[in-house]
């Protein structure tokens, strides 16, 4: 199998596990890979000990919503694993918030498979030198 793949498959794990979310506008799953061994994993949600409802009335995210990036990187954090030199495959491009956690968190690489109408996230992780991969869901 190719590297090629292998990226095609983490981005497979990624969308099947937003699937997990209870949010109603947008599921997002994360993978996070390092050395070819999946190390964490995140979809977007509410907190620990949060009822699962992401939107209020008028279908608004709620302000303490985590986003699918956030939670494997925290994940991660209470892990005996690194991110350091890792991977991160998520369903869609990350906010401006969620890469400077990717950026301090030292993941090297991003894989996403879906943009979104904002570009920050992604102009500030190319500007911190990470790698970014736009891989559509439809490759």
């Amino acid at each position: 199998m190719t590297k090629d793949k292998f990226d095609l498959r983490y981005m497979q794990m990624a969308r099947i596990w937003a699937e997990n979310s209870y949010c109603e506008r947008r599921k997002v799953g994360a993978i996070l890979v390092k050395e070819r061994m999946i190390i964490s994993d995140g979809f977007n949600g509410t907190p620990s000990g949060f009822p699962n409802v992401c939107e209020d009335g008028n279908n608004v995210s709620l302000p303490y919503v985590l986003h699918a990036e956030a939670n494997a990187i925290t994940k991660v954090a209470r892990s005996n694993n690194s991110s350091d030199g890792a991977t991160l495959y998520i369903t869609d491009s990350p906010c401006i918030e969620c890469s400077k956690l990717i950026i301090q968190a030292g993941i090297r690489r991003v894989v996403y498979g879906r943009q979104y109408r904002l570009t920050d996230g992604i102009e500030l992780l190319k500007r911190a030198g990470i790698q970014v991969d736009y891989l559509p869901d439809n490759e």
